[in-house]
């Protein structure tokens, strides 16, 4: 008789939980800094091909050396603070925008557990940097927090144009905020659980627990796709992404918010707006798409559909003009939030009745 080694986690073993940790931190930050930057790379190459140009191409092979030479450009060139400006408050903003949008990765599962054998003992360790039991609340935390930078920057820059987006950012902040937050109420009553990885294997069950309809994923698009439109819509106008980026709006307000920001300050504003789109690309993936779920190796599966819907975005961003004010405000509180309070009337009878 063979016998099974028992699964450990590794929380038994203090030094080698510590050793896991720092490496799953490390893997996580570096692959977000990359993606980041060939997320730039990506959207003007798909940006520049809808719109029937050839995008970066001189710099390295097919242009994949630009974000490289962004990078440099960017962090040699010469970093000026006005005059007039609260110099504290205008170096802290980027770094307030940014810091939010990296810690979010942290409680995103990105694949199931991995399981090695290290001195005859069989480990499991969870594809996830910390598995919070309030996960998806602290997601929208983080999101709230990244605000803050933006109101910062255009109240420390002592200039108009900054101080028009940074009020026009927390105006958007808290219209959207509030759908976005009541879209997920739904999942949270469908799962019983706030944990992403919970969640997630939620999605793994049969759909609606019935085993005749195994063959179909229990994916939360299916069951909430108003949810589901609430969210990706909501998420989008958090992150200042087009047709939603009235906190910058080139044509109106020069460069909004980061108007008087130069060098490598400049580049973290866009830093954090990449990030923030690959949190919210894994965010959606994880409550709506099941996670790491698929044909593949769980990790992959999970990129797949990241990188799926960080083009969807660059494609909004190549197809749709920019809103105007009054538009952004109607569509958040007319529109969206009554749909919001309806989803979570219309699930819990749902939930009642079945």
């Amino acid at each position: 008789m063979v016998m099974t080694p028992e699964v450990l986690t590794l929380s038994e073993t203090p030094w080698l939980f510590t050793g896991v940790m720092l490496g799953k931190i490390i893997v996580a930050f570096v692959a977000t800094l990359l993606i980041v930057a060939y997320a730039t790379y990506a959207e003007r190459k798909i940006i520049g091909r809808m719109q029937t140009r050839m995008g970066p191409n001189m710099t390295g092979p097919k242009g994949l050396l630009q974000p490289i030479a962004d990078g440099l450009k960017l962090f040699f060139k010469e970093d000026i603070i006005p005059s007039q400006s609260h110099w504290f408050a205008f170096i802290l903003a980027p770094m307030m925008i940014l810091a939010p949008a990296f810690v979010s990765i942290a409680v995103v599962p990105f694949g199931g557990d991995l399981q090695f054998t290290y001195d005859g003992t069989l480990y499991a360790v969870p594809m996830q940097i910390t598995d919070l039991n309030i996960g998806l609340l602290f997601i929208v935390a983080m999101a709230g927090l990244g605000v803050y930078g933006i109101v910062l920057a255009g109240l420390a820059s002592n200039s108009k144009y900054a101080l028009l987006g940074g009020i026009r950012s927390t105006a958007q902040m808290i219209s959207y905020e509030l759908a976005v937050g009541l879209s997920v109420v739904a999942i949270f009553m469908l799962s019983e659980t706030l944990s992403l990885r919970g969640i997630v294997a939620v999605q793994q069950l049969p759909l609606w627990g019935s085993d005749s309809l195994s063959f179909l994923p229990n994916w939360y698009i299916f069951t909430q796709p108003l949810a589901f439109c609430l969210f990706v819509v909501g998420s989008m106008a958090e992150i200042n992404r087009t047709p939603f980026d009235l906190p910058e709006a080139e044509t109106e307000l020069v460069s909004g918010f980061c108007t008087e920001y130069s060098a490598m300050k400049y580049a973290l504003f866009f830093m954090a707006e990449y990030a923030n789109m690959i949190t919210v690309s894994a965010v959606t993936t994880t409550l709506f798409l099941g996670g790491w779920g698929g044909p593949f190796w769980g990790w992959i599966n999970f990129l797949i559909k990241v990188f799926a819907f960080m083009f969807f975005f660059i494609w909004i961003r190549a197809t749709f003009p920019r809103l105007r004010y009054d538009q952004l405000m109607y569509l958040g509180w007319k529109i969206m939030l009554p749909l919001a309070l309806v989803n979570i009337v219309i699930t819990g009878i749902a939930i009642l009745l079945w």
